[in-house]
């Protein structure tokens, strides 16, 4: 399940992109995005609510049409033709982790190799190979005690765990996580981020939505702001709160002066 990478080429580009004009925003979601992330990079994604954040991560995988501009991951451009090869560079973990609650951890982490299965294989079931690699996986995120259980007895942090390693199961060079302590206590939360660090240490990376600015500076290496669909800053970590402030007083000001 290995994919070829040319670590020479960044690993994100988005050039000018631009989404569907929004009549009530007034403008794009994306209002010309430029940005680039090369490989082994762990980005937090910040912004205020309506900012971009998510609709720039499914912009990223072909979940959001680019009505001007352009992406290219891994040096492949993200459109209708080249859209198999992009995803398959790129898992996504999405907000809540989308486990389906009957099934067992190990047999969620495996439906995410349903994609590289032909369908007489998926009627049969998944080769050993696959499942020992999910046993794995599952172990090395700490939850060897998980394997069997149902996903709907696990608490949140271990869900995101599981939906961590069914996005890995595809081998993945890219990781872009969607919100992913949302909703969790502070030790659903330092498990989520410390697995995404582990993932990050082993190569992997990572790019993430995140709302607290605290685990944005303890854990990345570089963080962008985006603002009314632009990148507002994009920097290192260890000034946010003051660009952050910076941010919400111009907005404060904005609005003011257009009430």
């Amino acid at each position: 399940m290995e994919h070829l990478l040319d670590n020479n080429l960044p690993a994100i580009a988005c050039h000018n992109i631009r989404t569907e004009y929004q009549s009530t925003l007034h403008r794009p979601i994306l209002n010309g995005i430029d940005l680039q992330i090369n490989h082994g990079e762990f980005v937090a994604l910040l912004g205020m609510n309506g900012a971009g954040k998510s609709t720039l991560l499914r912009s990223l995988v072909g979940l959001v049409p680019i009505k001007k501009g352009d992406i290219e991951i891994c040096g492949t451009s993200v459109d209708r033709k080249h859209i198999g090869a992009v995803r398959k560079n790129i898992g996504f973990l999405f907000q809540g982790g989308g486990l389906v609650d009957q099934l067992s951890c190990l047999d969620n982490v495996l439906c995410g190799c349903l994609g590289e299965l032909t369908t007489w294989q998926s009627l049969w079931g998944f080769p050993q190979r696959d499942r020992r690699v999910a046993m794995q996986l599952l172990q090395n995120l700490g939850l060897q005690e998980q394997i069997y259980q149902k996903a709907r007895q696990l608490s949140g942090g271990q869900r995101q765990r599981v939906a961590i390693a069914r996005t890995l199961i595809q081998s993945p060079h890219i990781l872009l996580a969607d919100e992913p302590t949302t909703g969790l206590d502070v030790s659903g939360i330092n498990q989520v981020m410390d697995s995404l660090a582990e993932m990050h240490q082993q190569g992997l990376t990572v790019i993430v939505v995140l709302h607290d600015l605290a685990l944005a500076a303890k854990y990345a290496q570089r963080a962008i702001i985006l603002d009314q669909g632009k990148v507002w800053y994009d920097g290192g970590c260890q000034n946010i709160e003051r660009q952050f402030a910076r941010l919400q007083s111009l907005s404060q000001f904005q609005s003011v002066n257009a009430a």
